[in-house]
């Protein structure tokens, strides 16, 4: 259900809304690209952190839906994000069913920032998780990531809980998708 090789064979869309960047759904052979700038993305934003492995990083790209942004010029990677089946890790979240994912790794560079992209790439992301069944989107954040919480309130977002830790005060975060209720 939560596999990209089917949509691996979507064509790259253009986003109207800034012709600097296309938005691609990441094949095999950009996964190694897509890895690198997540783990550069997670050291940008939790530098204190130990950075996830390739290895487990590249599995879990692989077992998602994964989009990028390119600039349309340079072709670079300039943002990601992703989902992947949610894993329970959070006990107070009763997310037992098959119908909901985690939506991960929104990074956008800096530069491309407030022109639409993250907004765009989301709204993609979401349509292919409806495609694929999908009835509830989960995220979590931090008050701590500028703007994160509002972000994805404007996307429809809504908190479902906080965490009570005094550092990350993560942010749980959810949204109904698709037809009929979970």
């Amino acid at each position: 259900m939560h596999s990209s090789s089917s949509a691996c064979s979507s064509p790259p869309s253009s986003t109207p809304q800034d012709q600097r960047w296309t938005v691609e759904v990441i094949s095999p052979t950009t996964v190694n690209e897509v890895v690198t700038f997540i783990n550069n993305a997670r050291h940008d934003m939790f530098p204190t952190l130990h950075t996830q492995l390739s290895d487990d990083v590249a599995r879990w790209v692989q077992s998602g839906t994964f989009l990028a942004a390119r600039d349309a010029t340079s072709k670079s990677l300039v943002a990601t994000i992703g989902f992947v089946a949610y894993d329970h890790r959070f006990p107070s979240l009763h997310y037992r069913d098959n119908h909901t994912v985690e939506v991960v790794r929104l990074y956008v560079l800096p530069r491309y920032r407030r022109a639409g992209l993250g907004a765009t790439l989301f709204e993609e992301l979401k349509g292919r998780a409806e495609e694929q069944g999908v009835r509830r989107l989960y995220l979590h954040t931090h008050p701590f990531l500028p703007g994160a919480v509002g972000f994805w309130e404007k996307r429809g977002f809504g908190v479902v809980g906080v965490e009570r830790d005094e550092v990350w005060k993560t942010t749980h975060m959810e949204m109904l998708v698709g037809s009929g209720e979970c």
